[in-house]
C-alpha cells in the first residue's frame, strides 16, 4: 500500500469506462458496505468485470458505520449495533474534493480508492464517497456514515452525494465516462447532473424552449430495477427536495421526469435511461405492468463463480474441468467429467466446515448424516421464513419418518418490526420442536457466513410470496456447490427449476396459488425430496450434478456481464 495513490489511479483514467453506481457494494466480507442481495450482486458485477477485463469503475458510499451488527438474545430478539470499519485498512484516500450544495450550504465530498482485484489478475477501481472531512459541519460529516440510516432527509442527502457528488468526483479524478449504470434508483440524481452539463447554447433555443439536451443525457444512462413492489421505490416530498436540492432543473421538467406528487427516484431513472432492465424474466414482466409504456428488458442475475464456489469444489473443478472459472458454461460437462464419489466427498468437506462453524457459534452439534436444510436471507414478511413452520405437528411427523435438520440466518431491517418478530417466533418454534427436529439460527448473517451456508447445506429452501422476489441469487450460489434448491416458483427459479433435475418447485408460478404453498412444501419434502436423499444416493447425486450442469453453468455473473456489455453499454 506504499504506492502513491496517483500511481494506483493512473492506469484506470486512460480510456473510456462505464461508471457503475450502487448505494451498496459487497467488496469483501471484511468491508461492511452492503446490507444484502443488492450489494452482493454489485460486488459480483465488479468481480466479473475484473475477470473479463471490462472497463468499469464502481461508485458507492464509504458507509463508515456499516449496515449493522446483529445480536440475538435467548428469545431471538434482535439487537443492532454499528458495524464500523476503517477505510484506511482497505483503501487509499484520494486528493480530489468536490462541492455539492445541500440546503443552501456547501458540502465537500472526498473519496477513497479501493482496487478490487479479481482472481485472474483483473482489477477494477471502486470509489468510496466520503463526507467525513474537516471542511464540513459535524452533521454533514456523518452523511456517508450509515447505510440506509436516518430519516427521509438523511436518505435524500445521501442520494444527492451518491448521484451528483459521484459524477463530479469522477470528473475531478480524470475519469472518462462513456456510460452510467444505475444499480437501483438511489443514484438517479446522476440524471440531474448530466442535464446541468448538457445544455443547448442560449442562441439555439426557441422562445419557451428548455435548455436541456435530454437525448444526450439519456443515451449515457442504463438503469437496473430490482424492486417488484411499488412501495419499495424511494420517494421524496417536493418540499423536502426543494429545501435540500433547490432547483437543479425547471420544476415542471422535474415533475414530468420524476412524478407529479412526489419525486420518485425510480421514475426519474426510467425516464432518463436509454436502457432499462429487470433482473429476471418474470421480474421484467412485473416491472412492465408496474410501469406501463416503458420498455423493460430482462437480464437475469448471476453470481461470481470463484467467490461462491467453496474450496473443495474449486479444487474438483480445477482438476476435471480446467477453465471453468473463466467459462462457467464448461460446468455443463460435469456429468461426464466428475464421478459421484468425488462430488460427495467435496460436499462432505464443505458440510463438515459448516457444522463446525455452527457448533462454534451456537454450541449445537448437528448430525452430518442427516440432510441439512438451509434458509438465509433478509428476514421480512414477503420472504416467508415462517412458511416451513406453518404446522409444527406436521413438520415433526415428517422428521420422524425422514430425519432432517434446519439452519437459518438473516437480519431484519432495524425499522422492520414484523421481520424482528419473525426471528423471535422462529426461536420459539425451534424450542418447541426440540431434538425431534433440530433447528439452529445463526446470528449476524454476512457474506462470509453466506459462503459457508450455500456450500455446506444439503438443500437450499426459498419461499417468497409471489411475485415479490425480483430474482434471488442464493440458490445460484448453492448450485455452484452442488446444492439443489426447493423453492417457490418466482424470480430466477422460474427459469432455473427443472423438476427433479436441478431441484424442486413449491407450488406453481401463479401468484393466486400462494395459499397452498405450505401444503405443497410439506408434500414435496415428505414424498419426494427426503425419501430421495435417504433412499437413493445415486439419484440424489444426479440432482446435485444437475444443479451444477444446468444452473451454475448459466446463472453466473460472467454471462450476465457479457450481456450488459453488449446490450446496455454498447461494448462489442
Amino acid at each position: 500500500m506504499s504506492e502513491p495513490v496517483a500511481d494506483l489511479l493512473e492506469p484506470f483514467v486512460h480510456g473510456p469506462r462505464v461508471a457503475y453506481f450502487s448505494m451498496e457494494i459487497a467488496l469483501r466480507a471484511e468491508i461492511p458496505t452492503y446490507a444484502g442481495g443488492l450489494g452482493v450482486l454489485a460486488g459480483d458485477t465488479l468481480r466479473s468485470a475484473a475477470d473479463l477485463e471490462l472497463p468499469l469503475v464502481g461508485v458507492t458510499l464509504v458507509s463508515r458505520q456499516g449496515y449493522f451488527r446483529q445480536s440475538l438474545d435467548g428469545e431471538g430478539r434482535q439487537q443492532e449495533a454499528p458495524d464500523p470499519w476503517d477505510p484506511a485498512q482497505w483503501a487509499r484516500p484520494l486528493d480530489a474534493r468536490v462541492a455539492l450544495e445541500i440546503g443552501g450550504r456547501k458540502v465537500w465530498i472526498g473519496g477513497w480508492l479501493h482496487v478490487l482485484e479479481g482472481h485472474m489478475n483483473g482489477r477494477q477501481p471502486v470509489i468510496l464517497l466520503d463526507t467525513d472531512l474537516a471542511e464540513n459541519t459535524p452533521e454533514d460529516r456523518c452523511l456517508t456514515d450509515f447505510l440506509y440510516g436516518g430519516d427521509a432527509a438523511y436518505r435524500l442527502q445521501q442520494e444527492m452525494v451518491l448521484g451528483i457528488g459521484g459524477v463530479r468526483l469522477l470528473q475531478a479524478l480524470g475519469f472518462e465516462i462513456r456510460h452510467y449504470h444505475l444499480n437501483e434508483g438511489h443514484s438517479a440524481f446522476i440524471a440531474l447532473e448530466l442535464l446541468r452539463r448538457f445544455r443547448y447554447p442560449p442562441e439555439d433555443l426557441r422562445p419557451g424552449e428548455l435548455p436541456y439536451d435530454l437525448p444526450r443525457a439519456r443515451e449515457r444512462m442504463s438503469f437496473t430495477t430490482h424492486t417488484p413492489v411499488e412501495a419499495g421505490h424511494d420517494r421524496f416530498d417536493y418540499g423536502l427536495v426543494q429545501q435540500a436540492l433547490g432547483e437543479p432543473v425547471e420544476p415542471a421538467l422535474l415533475r414530468r421526469l420524476a412524478g407529479s406528487d412526489q419525486l420518485n427516484m425510480t421514475r426519474l431513472a426510467l425516464n432518463m435511461s436509454e436502457y432499462v432492465n429487470g433482473v429476471a424474466r418474470r421480474h421484467a414482466e412485473v416491472s412492465r405492468s408496474m410501469f406501463p409504456g416503458y420498455e423493460v428488458h430482462a437480464i437475469t442475475n448471476g453470481v461470481h463463480p470463484f467467490t461462491w464456489t467453496s474450496a473443495p469444489f474449486r479444487r474438483l473443478y480445477d482438476a476435471h474441468i480446467p477453465g471453468w472459472c473463466h467459462e462457467p458454461e464448461l460446468l455443463a460437462r460435469v456429468d461426464c467429467c466428475i464421478g459421484d464419489d468425488a462430488i460427495l466427498a467435496a460436499h462432505a468437506e464443505a458440510k463438515t466446515a459448516l457444522l463446525d462453524h455452527i457448533q462454534a457459534v451456537t454450541g449445537r452439534t448437528l448430525d452430518p448424516g442427516r440432510p441439512l436444510l438451509g434458509f438465509a436471507r433478509r428476514m421480512t414478511a414477503y420472504k416467508r421464513p415462517d412458511l416451513l413452520f406453518s404446522d409444527l405437528g406436521r413438520l415433526r411427523a415428517i422428521a420422524g419418518r425422514h430425519p432432517f435438520q434446519i439452519v437459518l440466518a438473516g437480519k431484519a431491517h432495524p425499522r422492520d418490526e414484523g421481520g424482528k418478530q419473525l426471528i423471535a417466533r422462529i426461536h420459539t418454534w425451534a424450542r418447541e420442536l426440540g431434538e425431534a427436529l433440530p433447528v439452529v439460527y445463526l446470528p449476524d448473517y454476512d457474506m462470509a457466513m453466506a459462503q459457508a451456508l450455500v456450500a455446506g447445506v444439503d438443500l437450499w429452501v426459498n419461499t417468497p410470496l409471489r411475485p415479490m422476489e425480483a430474482s434471488g441469487t442464493s440458490g445460484m450460489k448453492a448450485a455452484f456447490n452442488g446444492v439443489p434448491s426447493l423453492s417457490v416458483l418466482d424470480g430466477w427459479w422460474i427459469e432455473g427449476c427443472i423438476e427433479g433435475v436441478t431441484g424442486w418447485a413449491v407450488g406453481d408460478s401463479v401468484p393466486a396459488a400462494s395459499d397452498g404453498d405450505a401444503e405443497a412444501l410439506y408434500v414435496k419434502l415428505d414424498e419426494v425430496v427426503l425419501p430421495l436423499y435417504h433412499g437413493d444416493r445415486s439419484g440424489w447425486v444426479a440432482v446435485m450434478k444437475g444443479a451444477i450442469a444446468k444452473n451454475a453453468s448459466y446463472f453466473n455473473s460472467h454471462r450476465m456481464m457479457r450481456r450488459y456489455a453488449t446490450e446496455a453499454y454498447g461494448i462489442r
